[in-house]
C-alpha cells in the first residue's frame, strides 16, 4: 500500500492538513496518509509532504532540530525522486536562502530566495492574507485540472523569487507579481494552503496523491 507522510516538526497546526489529504486519500484510493516526524517513517514514504507556519527561520531550527528529519527527506527526495509538496513555508525552503530577519540557508532545491512582499499600492497590506486567483504559468503533474481563473487562499509575508522562470508555475497579482507555486521534476511547492483552497486545492492534493513518476 502507498503511503504518504506528512511531516511533523512542531512548526504548525497539521489538522487541516490531515484532514484534507486523508480525505483524498480515500476518495482516491490512494493508500495511508500519516502525520510522523519520525526519519524512519520519512525513509519508507512513497510521498513526502513539508508543511510550515510562522517564520522561516524558526521553521528551519525547527526541521533541523530534529535529528535526521532533514537529512531523511533530502535523501528520499533528491536521492530516490519520492514525490515532494511543500506548502507554505514548507515551499519556502526549498529555495537556496530565506532573508526573512536574518539569512537561513534553505534546501537549494529550486534556485532562488525568499523575500518580503512589497506591493506597488501602499494601501495594499502585508501579510497577504486571503483569497487570490492563480495565474498558471507552467506545468507539472500535480496542476492537472487547474486553471488561471481557480482561487486559493493565502497567508504570508514574504514570496520565493525564482532564479529560473520556468520553476515558477503560478502566481497571484497582489500590487505586482507574487509566486504561488514552484516546482520541477519530482517536488512542488505551494506558497497557499491547498488543504484550504477548496476545489483547486483538493484537486492539487488529489493529483499529488496519485501521482506516479
Amino acid at each position: 500500500m502507498s503511503l504518504t507522510v506528512v511531516v511533523d516538526y512542531e512548526s504548525g497546526n497539521l489538522h487541516s492538513a490531515e484532514k484534507a489529504f486523508q480525505r483524498m486519500a480515500a476518495e482516491t484510493g490512494a493508500g495511508e496518509v500519516i502525520i510522523s516526524g519520525r526519519p524512519e517513517d520519512v525513509a519508507r514514504a512513497d510521498r513526502i509532504v513539508l508543511p510550515g507556519d510562522g517564520a522561516y527561520p524558526a521553521c528551519k531550527a525547527a526541521l533541523e532540530g530534529h535529528s535526521g528529519l532533514q537529512e531523511a527527506i533530502e535523501e528520499a527526495v533528491q536521492v530516490r525522486g519520492r514525490p515532494f509538496m511543500g506548502i507554505c513555508i514548507g515551499m519556502q525552503m526549498m529555495a537556496s536562502v530565506g532573508r526573512e530577519y536574518r539569512d537561513t540557508p534553505g534546501f537549494d532545491w529550486i534556485a532562488g530566495e525568499v523575500v518580503p512582499i512589497v506591493p506597488d499600492d501602499p494601501a495594499l497590506k502585508v501579510p497577504h492574507m486571503g483569497w487570490n486567483d492563480l495565474i498558471v504559468t507552467g506545468s507539472h503533474p500535480v496542476l492537472e485540472g487547474i486553471e488561471t481563473g481557480d482561487h486559493a487562499y493565502f497567508v504570508h509575508s514574504y514570496q520565493v523569487v525564482v532564479r529560473d522562470p520556468a520553476e515558477r508555475l503560478a502566481y497571484a497579482e497582489y500590487g505586482g507579481e507574487v509566486t504561488a507555486i514552484i516546482g520541477r521534476d519530482t517536488m512542488i511547492g505551494t506558497q497557499f494552503h491547498p488543504e484550504k483552497s477548496q476545489h483547486a486545492g483538493l484537486r492539487m492534493i488529489a493529483n499529488f496523491l496519485t501521482w506516479a513518476p
